[in-house]
């Protein structure tokens, strides 16, 4: 067992559950209320009041209850000093913020614990459909207490795939013809997490997701069966300078490696 799971990481899951919880129930309050938005990044990316007030709950809960930490959040300026801390938050208050401007109901909140470049401890609420997915190092993934696995199907079997259409249209005709591309779930977490609990094969991520859209879900994939990787197959280093990350494969493992040939010929091509 590596350093990480031999740590008993149990304590920092049931705090970062609790304050995702409640930073869900605040956030759910401005749900279908018509919040009001802000654009950040040159106009591409809003951000709600409920973003804010979900943030404000997390940093209230957890930076005082572990100040040996540092903190990395989508709605708090960065602050380099974390890059001197061994372990630290990453949170995003609102994953899938569009949805949930729209009404749609797969928006959470995500929460981990990262310790040495990798989560250690992440938990995802999703309040509007009453969904706690939790994961912890050495540990198994459960959702609302129970625990899941991935998908068991074969690589030859259809995979349900949850990709934009004009990624799908790039790839290969007759691997296409094996997939079933799901709705668009504007929650990148919540699509790693649909993998983790079996509704999904696998989940193809264009690049510019960072490490707050990530880290929660990641862990929680990789102890239901699944991984999260780089176009070359390697696991993402979080609490790095630059947290933005560049084309990603979720996915079961029995069909990972099939989801990553397919996107290093799309890449050479």
């Amino acid at each position: 067992m590596n350093g990480l799971a031999g740590q008993d990481w149990q304590r920092d899951l049931d705090l970062i559950a609790e304050a995702a919880r409640k930073a869900g129930e605040v956030a759910l309050a401005y749900f279908r209320q018509s919040p009001e938005v802000w654009w950040k990044n040159e106009g591409r990316s809003p951000v709600s009041a409920a973003d804010l007030a979900a943030n404000e709950t997390l940093a209230a809960l957890l930076r005082p209850a572990r100040p040996a930490y540092g903190w990395l959040s989508e709605e708090t300026d960065d602050d380099a000093e974390r890059l001197a801390r061994e372990t630290l938050f990453v949170v995003d208050p609102i994953d899938g913020t569009r949805g949930f401007l729209s009404g749609l109901e797969n928006w959470c909140v995500s929460v981990a614990v990262v310790s040495k470049g990798r989560p250690v401890a992440g938990v995802l609420f999703a309040p509007a459909l009453n969904e706690l997915f939790t994961a912890v190092a050495g540990g198994e993934t459960r959702k609302n207490g129970a625990v899941i696995r991935v998908a068991e199907r074969a690589p030859e079997e259809t995979r349900r795939l949850a990709v934009s259409e004009d990624m799908l249209a790039s790839l290969d005709p007759a691997f296409r013809e094996r997939v079933t591309r799901v709705k668009h779930v504007p929650s990148l977490a919540y699509r790693l997490a649909m993998v983790a609990d079996g509704r999904l094969e696998g989940t193809l991520v264009k690049r510019n997701a960072h490490d707050w859209d990530l880290a929660a879900a990641d862990l929680i994939l990789e102890r239901a069966g699944g991984a999260l990787t780089d176009l070359d197959g390697r696991s993402l280093v979080y609490n790095r300078a630059h947290v933005v990350h560049g084309e990603l494969c979720g996915a079961v493992l029995p069909c990972q490696e099939a989801f990553l040939t397919q996107l290093a010929h799309r890449r050479e091509g």
